[in-house]
């Protein structure tokens, strides 16, 4: 019982902190998703003096992805009702031309900012509308959303090394006098701390093969009886195979780090 009590004193702070990475590879995920939802969604409107291609206005500013031409009959009709056929043909010409445009990636409104600006400079384009109101507050509250997110997965890290750390120094407990003995004796710090190292390795593969487990499980059969549509749409985010070697990335240096402090702070008593 006290092994196992040893064991999960350790196994479980770190299992909290893959947790949190994992979190953090979901949300990074769901996130990408959302933005490349919210770029779709939001275009600007390019009133041009004459026909613009893609490449034109790609030249003024790259961040531009594709543009559609918004036909002039849909505006004619609209804002020419009663009037007769010569009038709605010649308003048709006096019209200038509009673009539906879409951005490569989610921008901010200083970012969308430069390029309206850059396309402005264009003496082929008379107007940029960037409808700033609606993209502002979105991509605050985005920002704002993302950032609050990061800040606990980081807490929750810096926090659980800590119990990780004094799980250690428990563990350099007792082996405290053999690795003096082997000290004594010339041994390195790396061999004088083998056991430790071995230990925190094979708890950092049950921490990650438990936290994979809990994901799948989630993946394959919580999300779909929680009949939550996000969630629903997204499953395929939740985890993917690619996840247990970043954790392993994360975790296994971690850990040895944590024995290497506390191996390292053990001396012999003269």
């Amino acid at each position: 019982m006290k092994f196992i009590k040893r064991h999960l004193a350790f196994i479980l702070p770190l299992m909290a902190i893959l947790v949190g990475v994992e979190f953090y590879l979901v949300f990074e995920r769901t996130t990408q998703s959302y933005e490349e939802g919210l770029r779709n969604r939001y275009s600007m409107l390019i009133v041009a003096h004459d026909k613009v291609k893609l490449e034109y206005l790609q030249s003024l500013n790259p961040r531009i992805a594709s543009i559609e031409e918004v036909e002039k009959e849909g505006i004619v009709d609209e804002i020419s009702k009663g009037l007769k056929a010569s009038s709605k043909r010649n308003l048709s010409k006096l019209l200038p031309n509009f673009y539906n445009t879409k951005l490569d990636r989610y921008l901010s409104k200083e970012e969308i900012e430069v390029v309206k600006n850059d396309l402005e400079k264009s003496n082929k384009i008379k107007r940029v509308e960037t409808f700033d109101g609606s993209h502002n507050s979105t991509y605050k509250l985005f920002i704002f959303l993302k950032l609050i997110f990061k800040l606990f997965i980081f807490f929750i890290g810096v926090v659980s090394f800590f119990l990780i750390i004094k799980q250690m120094e428990v563990w350099s407990l007792n082996h405290r006098e053999r690795m003096r003995i082997m000290e004594i004796f010339g041994a390195p710090l790396f061999l004088r701390s083998a056991v430790m190292y071995r230990l925190a390795i094979i708890d950092t593969l049950v921490a990650t093969s438990f936290v994979s487990m809990l994901f799948i499980y989630l993946k394959n059969s919580w999300v779909e009886s929680s009949h939550i549509e996000i969630l629903v749409k997204n499953s395929e985010l939740i985890f993917q195979i690619s996840d247990i070697f970043t954790m392993l990335v994360v975790s296994i240096p971690l850990v040895i780090i944590s024995v290497f402090l506390v191996a390292s702070s053990i001396k012999v008593e003269n």
